[in-house]
């Protein structure tokens, strides 16, 4: 029988009346075990976002299932294994997906928008601001954006690599007041409860919560059967830096979204930071992939944590990767670990010159504090 644990002395708290809230439905509360979709889930998922919108919040919904929904209609019975056959059946299905919700939706009088993003898209400035934008003024005029990967033209290394973090992404595109995860278990479990009846259902932890890194850890290595809970972690995690909790709950439960909004125990409620990032920030952590890294000495590193000083080339004692002025890279301590991303100011190969030189010499900072954002 599993339990229920609560850490931490803080509460849930109910979703700020009027702003925009981000629904992410996962292709497993979605699709049917022998393919296409599973109309009943879809007609479900419909109904509690119209639940949010009678409620009078604003909300986005990042879905997947376009691959799933392909397949019959391609003749196939399992997702293909190779990348253009999942194209393929991601542009069949995202036709019939959107179809599905245009249908769903429109039984309650409401209209919804495709919007298909990938990595590329929101690596550039402009662009991840033209997406807020367009986001923005389709939920001025009402209309529910359906958000997707654009699978049939990704590759691998222009992937989000899953709607968990897409949905991240978007709660900081639209100042989301809420994320809530729709998946097919009850919520975060202090271990695999299909192993351990015992296991706990966590109801509320802190974004940083050791418990969360073990549960990661425990995922990426295979040890619940899939990346799942990791990838939600990570997405909870993205979103805590906006400032903006997360839910994590069951798909099935009917009353799941209107409960999180109102603050109801459901599912795994995370809590995020007390404040979040500027949006330009929030971009230059998540929004662009990084293209190098640079390593630092404990000084500089005691300098960018603590005192919220700019990255010398004095204080940088390694340079990897080939990236040029503008390009975002992430900052290591000594002992490897991340505790930082920015936009260098030089090039690789005039920050691998200016290594250990004074800033007059090496003719300025690597990374200004501003473009700067401390992850540690």
């Amino acid at each position: 029988m599993a339990q229920t644990a609560t850490r931490g002395t803080f509460l849930r708290k109910p979703a700020e009346a009027g702003k925009c809230v981000v629904i992410k439905v996962g292709s497993s509360s979605l699709a049917r075990k022998e393919g296409g979709l599973d109309r009943e889930s879809l007609d479900r998922t419909v109904a509690q976002v119209v639940d949010a919108v009678k409620a009078g919040y604003k909300p986005v919904l990042v879905s997947s299932g376009a691959v799933a929904a392909g397949l019959p209609a391609l003749g196939l019975r399992a997702r293909p294994k190779d990348l253009p056959g999942l194209q393929v059946a991601a542009a069949v299905g995202q036709g019939l997906l959107m179809r599905h919700y245009a249908e769903a939706f429109g039984a309650h009088d409401m209209v919804v928008g495709q919007v298909l993003l990938t990595r590329d898209v929101l690596a550039s400035r402009s662009q991840y601001l033209h997406a807020r934008e367009a986001i923005g003024r389709m939920l001025a005029l009402d209309v529910i954006p359906v958000v997707n990967e654009n699978d049939t033209v990704t590759v691998d290394e222009l992937r989000f690599g899953d709607n968990d973090r897409l949905a991240a992404l978007v709660c900081h595109l639209v100042e989301a007041a809420l994320l809530v995860i729709l998946t097919d278990t009850t919520g975060l479990f202090s271990e695999d409860p299909r192993a351990n009846g015992s296991a706990e259902l966590l109801k509320a932890v802190q974004h940083n919560d050791e418990i969360l890194d073990r549960l990661h850890s425990a995922s990426s290595r295979g040890e619940f059967g899939s990346g799942g809970v990791a990838t939600k972690i990570a997405a909870a995690r993205m979103a805590a830096w906006s400032g903006v909790p997360t839910v994590i709950a069951n798909a099935s439960d009917a009353r799941a979204v209107a409960g999180s909004l109102r603050g109801d125990e459901v599912g795994t409620w995370i809590d995020p930071r007390p404040s979040g990032l500027s949006a330009r920030k929030l971009w230059i952590a998540f929004g662009t992939p990084p293209r190098g890294e640079v390593s630092v000495d404990a000084g500089a590193a005691r300098a960018i944590q603590v005192n919220g000083k700019s990255l010398l080339a004095v204080g940088v004692t390694g340079v990897y990767g080939d990236f040029s002025a503008g390009d975002a890279v992430v900052v290591v301590d000594p002992g490897g670990e991340t505790i930082g991303k920015g936009l260098t100011r030089m090039d690789a190969v005039a920050v691998s010159e200016a290594v250990g030189q004074h800033s007059s010499i090496a003719g300025g900072e690597v990374i200004h504090r501003d473009d700067l954002v401390v992850l540690s």
